[in-house]
């Protein structure tokens, strides 16, 4: 039963009750005289019960109100905070290559047949330090106190590189952390020399000498050195440029890291590259003459070495 049904019944129950007492107090009993009525307390008894009614009814109607919640204070959105573009890895480890100190030895500007090494580094957006064929200055740089990230010895025409200058390098492998690229045809004179640290702590050998240029074969084909940031295809087209003393072969030999890249044969085998990458990828030894192949695939690959060379030397130098 509802709280409102419930007021009613009281509501009549206490009506009735009101005239039952009214008819009471007026006798029908013809031998007493009935008393007068009042009417300003008959008034006043239903302006009592009139209030009663209210104030029960007012009662009620607290009972029955849904309680609401109470309104919810009014809150500051926080402030807006402008976001910011991390750098990612990649992006600092790009940043700095295009940044890279390098130095280069390239010694085919007497020649006039293409400057194909420092093609690739303008390709790239990379600024260097060029010694050209002249040797002494090169060694000048290599014996100041700049840190050089990457040491190229491009040594395709016959002058050579070699010696004390092998030493300084390696120092600078060895101490600095530094990233070198070397093409070198001679490694028949100079395997058992100074240059031999090098060789040792890659860990390849000098096999044998070659004399003239034929296909290279890509011994790893999914290897960064020939994807990045350039697809580059086997080197299967050769024009022959040098008449003899084109290269040597390589093999792996004790110690180092060396991965054996290319060579002469389709299949991988050790007794026939020409091209390898060791100390975790900061060396690229390369013992084939650019200007036997096509320079459209040759500045491509040398770009990749060097932006293989340059990523493995930031990896490890802050």
């Amino acid at each position: 039963m509802s709280h409102q049904s419930g007021f009613r019944g009281t509501s009549i129950f206490l009506l009735g009750t009101l005239a039952f007492i009214l008819a009471c107090s007026i006798s029908t009993t013809p031998t007493n005289s009935p008393p007068a009525f009042d009417s300003t307390k008959a008034a006043l008894e239903l302006q009592a019960t009139a209030m009663s009614l209210q104030l029960t009814q007012a009662a009620v109607n607290v009972q029955v109100l849904p309680t609401q919640p109470p309104p919810a204070l009014p809150t500051n959105p926080p402030p807006l905070v402008p976001t910011t573009v991390q750098a990612t890895a990649t992006q600092d480890v790009e940043a700095r290559i295009k940044n890279a100190k390098v130095l280069v030895y390239e010694n085919t500007d007497e020649r006039n047949i293409g400057m194909w090494i420092q093609d690739a580094l303008d390709g790239l957006g990379i600024k260097y330090t060029q010694t050209g064929s002249y040797s002494g200055h090169f060694m000048e740089y290599l014996n100041s106190g700049t840190k050089y990230d990457l040491i190229i010895v491009g040594a395709e025409d016959k002058d050579k590189i070699s010696g004390e200058f092998w030493d300084v390098i390696n120092t600078r492998l060895v101490r600095d952390k530094a990233a070198m690229i070397a093409e070198i045809w001679y490694l028949d004179r100079e395997a058992s020399g100074p240059i031999s640290k090098i060789l040792s702590g890659c860990g390849i050998r000098y096999q044998k000498d070659w004399d003239l240029a034929d296909s290279i074969y890509w011994w790893d084909p999914t290897h960064p050195v020939f994807n990045e940031p350039n697809t580059v295809l086997p080197l299967l087209h050769y024009n022959r440029f040098w008449g003899n003393q084109t290269g040597d072969q390589i093999r792996l030999g004790g110690g180092g890291d060396a991965t054996l890249l290319a060579g002469l044969a389709a299949k991988p085998s050790n007794q026939e590259a020409v091209l390898a990458t060791c100390y975790d990828g900061r060396v690229i030894i390369q013992t084939f003459s650019d200007h036997d192949y096509d320079q459209n695939d040759i500045i491509p690959l040398w770009q990749n070495y060097i932006h293989y060379t340059l990523k493995n030397h930031f990896a490890v130098v802050p």
